[in-house]
């Protein structure tokens, strides 16, 4: 099993449009096969970081999923509209 977890700070103008841009991604993604889970969290203490949180069956799933049309077109729509690059953390299960 592979754990992606990718942390973002978000423009607060831009709150709405990226929200709308992850809910499509999310969505888009979940109907993928491997994907086990794939959330989206805002920090409660510092709500314009967003953080998705993924578990996918495989490293292939992984790649076919960064592969994918819908997450070629919105990942970057999303970035643009963020103020950092996204801090993305790929783990292996191991225990």
């Amino acid at each position: 099993m592979i754990k992606v977890v990718a942390k973002k700070s978000c423009k607060e103008e831009n709150m709405k449009e990226i929200l709308s841009l992850l809910d499509e991604l999310v969505r888009e993604t979940r109907k993928e096969e491997g994907c086990i889970l794939y959330e989206v969290f805002q920090d409660i203490n510092a709500p314009k970081v967003i953080t998705i949180i993924e578990e996918w069956e495989s490293e292939k799933a992984l790649e076919k999923h960064s592969a994918s049309p819908h997450f070629t077109r919105l990942v970057p729509e999303i970035g643009e509209l963020c103020e950092t690059k996204s801090e993305i953390n790929i783990y292996r299960k191991i225990i």
